[in-house]
């Protein structure tokens, strides 16, 4: 499975939030504000029974995962880390992995997340792709310093005369359409599945520079995300 082919997949598993005869227009808002940038529809509905008040969260197949009273979501959705958010009796229940419109600082700093654990693990297969050589050029550093520890490490661009030459890292360039637009870090986790994640995202049309996609932890799709990497551009070198 090609890694579009992965990030449509995601984007297609969108969640629904279903509203129930809430007291005012106020929290359905904060709650469409909240998961703006994720694969949740929030609607209202209206109930005929004794119970209102309360929402319903299922999935892309209308099963139910959980139903929440509306008053357990007050409180302030941008609290801080250790702090009581107003969302987590719905967050345990949705993957809080897509986005459909990251900027280039929130794709690094995403990025980074991932090549951190690499790092502190320090064993395993590291993949990533910055679509031009001049993006991977920038972040030479960083990985000659992943090199540092044993991870082999693979790094993807479109085809450049000016690709960099980095230590200890693999570099891999390709004319194609996802390289030229997808942003990939894929981490195996050096042997310890909890330790996989991924962070896969295509760049929106446009001038801006946004990006569309998913990070995860799931253990299937970065499976797929690698068994295509090491199929399209490691077998085929």
């Amino acid at each position: 499975m090609a890694l579009r082919d992965v990030i449509r997949d995601m984007e297609s598993r969108e969640k629904r939030l279903t509203v129930f005869d809430p007291d005012s227009s106020a929290v359905v808002d904060d709650l469409r504000d909240y998961f703006a940038s994720q694969q949740v529809d929030v609607v209202v509905g209206s109930t005929d029974s004794d119970l209102s008040g309360y929402a319903v969260l299922s999935d892309d197949a209308g099963d139910v995962l959980t139903a929440v009273d509306l008053d357990r979501l007050d409180g302030d959705a941008t609290a801080g880390v250790g702090e009581p958010r107003p969302f987590s009796p719905l967050l345990e229940h949705l993957d809080d992995t897509t986005f459909s419109s990251y900027s280039i600082d929130q794709m690094v700093a995403a990025s980074r997340e991932i090549e951190d654990r690499a790092w502190r693990v320090g064993s395993g297969q590291l993949h990533a792709g910055f679509q031009t050589a001049t993006a991977l050029s920038r972040q030479a550093d960083v990985y000659e310093t992943l090199a540092k520890k044993p991870l082999d490490i693979h790094v993807y661009c479109a085809v450049s005369d000016e690709a960099a030459d980095i230590d200890g890292v693999s570099v891999h360039e390709a004319d194609t359409a996802e390289l030229r637009e997808v942003w990939f870090v894929v981490f195996d986790g050096g042997g310890d599945l909890s330790n996989a994640c991924a962070l896969l995202a295509e760049e929106c049309p446009g001038e801006d520079r946004r990006f569309s996609g998913f990070w995860t932890y799931d253990s299937l799709l970065i499976r797929d995300a690698l068994e295509h990497l090491h199929e399209r551009y490691l077998t085929a070198a």
